[in-house]
């Protein structure tokens, strides 16, 4: 029905006829669906095309053959509304690409526009100079369409297996990515979480630079910083690069998660429940692996040191009762050159009030975090006591007994490791120090 209103018109449908009117408009009229100003995007519009999509969008391919230069290829043609758009699929090297190339824009917009109704996002673009416009979109793309494309280009894959004119393994990658699906449906690509001797790998890998930038973006969206949380390797070549969550990363992400503020909040969350979801999937031991990281990111800064009072812990078979009353943390130049974070608790141990201090340095080939200190002879009880103390004041604040050596001079040291440097972090007081000074001084 087409009412008139000056000189403009209104145009009313209902039911199957403002569906089949959406798509007209999606393919051939204004963009109403597209564009980054919302006041030119008719939602409604765009819920009735993807509505009608679902049952009208039509995928067949045929046609596969071998090119001169030995390429697989193939047709693929996709069809709404009346109207057919015919790709060229290839299969080349690592990736599979899905193409449309024409002189005509405009039917290499309506091209584009057909690929997004199958759920793939892609754009229009002008090959070099010859006023020749291009549509394409590779594997991780393709694996994140509708099920009725994924499944067409599948077959594809399968039946030039079968023709021996792909490598099985490769064939068997890319089915894997297309059946399972690369993005979920929360969006997020499918990040490989592994253990490696011992090590737990969090890794996105892909051939597509686009995606690599994606994903690397969001998570500096997510407030980590590449470099310290997170490693980027562009694809080359056809090659894979990838995005690699380092420890530290997952940790962040962790804390951002519990004390993150509006998207970054909401970023971290989703991130690490799905870094979880998909250890568990690996297996028991990787998800406890995960699973360890992550408490421990939510962990750092979530306490005050006063927050321990009258802890009871034992050390070396005895029992002792631990106040904390305050600290501090901050790094400094030993004399030997080396940097050293340098941690000050006032505690009362036993009803004893004492100022405690111990160093950390790098040492060592692996550049292992230690931590030491000496026991006091002038102490209350002596360097025996002393050491008792304060090894109760370590294990009342990170859960873990330190060592305590007992040296031929009589001396006693108490020696800490990273282990104790991650409960420490748990103390808003301590961590920023503590986290700086690791950055600083190499990675765990």
């Amino acid at each position: 029905e087409v009412r008139g209103a000056g000189t403009a018109f209104k145009v009313a449908a209902s039911g199957g006829d403002a569906v089949r009117l959406a798509r007209l408009y999606f393919l051939f009229g204004p963009p109403l669906l597209e564009g980054g100003d919302d006041r030119l995007k008719n939602h409604k519009l765009a819920e009735a095309v993807k509505l009608g999509a679902e049952g009208a969008l039509n995928i067949r391919w045929e046609g596969l053959r071998q090119t001169k230069g030995g390429r697989v290829a193939a047709d693929l043609t996709v069809s709404e509304g009346g109207v057919d758009v015919k790709y060229n699929v290839y299969l080349r090297g690592h990736d599979i690409v899905v193409q449309f190339n024409s002189t005509d824009r405009g039917r290499a917009e309506l091209a584009a526009r057909l690929l997004k109704l199958a759920g793939i996002d892609a754009d229009v673009e002008r090959v070099g100079g010859r006023g020749v416009w291009q549509v394409w979109a590779t594997t991780n793309k393709l694996a994140a369409g509708h099920e009725r494309l994924r499944g067409a280009i599948a077959d594809i894959v399968r039946r030039a297996a079968e023709s021996g004119w792909v490598d099985a393994g490769r064939a068997g990658r890319w089915l894997e990515k297309l059946e399972g699906g690369r993005v979920l449906k929360e969006g997020w690509p499918k990040y490989l979480v592994r253990l490696a001797e011992g090590a737990l790998q969090v890794r996105y890998r892909s051939t597509d630079p686009e995606g690599i930038e994606r994903e690397a973006q969001r998570l500096r969206d997510m407030g980590l910083e590449e470099g310290r949380h997170f490693a980027v390797k562009k694809p080359k070549g056809g090659r894979e690069g990838y995005v690699s969550i380092l420890r530290e990363g997952l940790e962040r992400a962790a804390w951002l998660s519990v004390h993150g503020e509006g998207d970054r909040q909401r970023l971290a969350a989703e991130f690490v429940g799905y870094i979880l979801q998909r250890a568990g999937e690996e297996g028991d031991a990787v998800y406890k692996k995960a699973k360890e990281i992550v408490e421990e990111g939510r962990a750092v800064g979530s306490l005050r040191l006063a927050d321990v009072k009258g802890k009871e812990v034992d050390v070396e078979g005895r029992r002792h009762v631990v106040s904390v009353i305050g600290g501090g943390a901050q790094s400094e130049e030993g004399k030997s050159g080396r940097t050293l974070l340098r941690i000050t608790i006032a505690a009362e141990v036993d009803g004893v009030r004492g100022d405690y201090e111990i160093a950390f340095g790098r040492y060592g080939r692996n550049n292992a975090a230690k931590g030491f200190a000496t026991a006091r002879a002038d102490a209350p009880g002596g360097r025996e006591a002393d050491a008792e103390r304060f090894a109760a004041l370590i294990k009342a604040l990170t859960g873990k007994e330190p060592g305590i050596r007992r040296r031929s001079d009589g001396r006693i040291d108490i020696v800490c490791g990273e282990g104790h440097l991650e409960g420490f972090m748990r103390y808003a007081e301590l961590a920023d120090a503590i986290a700086k000074w690791l950055e600083e001084t190499g990675r765990r």
